[in-house]
């Protein structure tokens, strides 16, 4: 059954940086538009990135300038390169495949990754 699987996510201080990788099994998602958004305990799942087929990109408005949404389509992977982290950005992070409407809102999509958890410490 296809599925996205994410990794890279850890433990960074802040400031420090990692790139998160959000891979496609069992489909190719060239042809789709790809988000990022990120959870923490108790509140709603929010977005972060999205990159169109063609590349294409948006932000959420804190993560612009430090956050990079990229893909390569011959590796069906797209990445999230954080730099600059935040205590802020700690959450829990997933992908997904963009299916119809309003790119910044979470039921837009279908298929979702498993999450990767991201913590930051000050």
């Amino acid at each position: 059954q296809a599925h996205l699987v994410e990794s890279g996510g850890g433990l960074v201080q802040a400031g420090g940086s990692l790139k998160l990788s959000c891979a496609a099994v069992g489909r190719t998602f060239s042809a789709n538009a790809v988000g990022w958004f990120r959870q923490t305990p108790g509140k709603e799942r929010e977005f972060v990135a999205y990159i169109t087929w063609r590349g294409d990109t948006y932000y959420k408005d804190s993560v612009k300038g430090r956050f990079t949404i990229s893909r390569d389509n011959a590796k069906n992977t797209v990445y999230l390169q954080m730099n600059g982290l935040k205590p802020e950005d700690t959450a829990v992070y997933y992908c997904a495949v963009h299916s119809r409407g309003i790119y910044y809102i979470s039921t837009s999509y279908n298929y979702w990754g498993q999450g990767t958890q991201v913590t930051v410490s000050s």
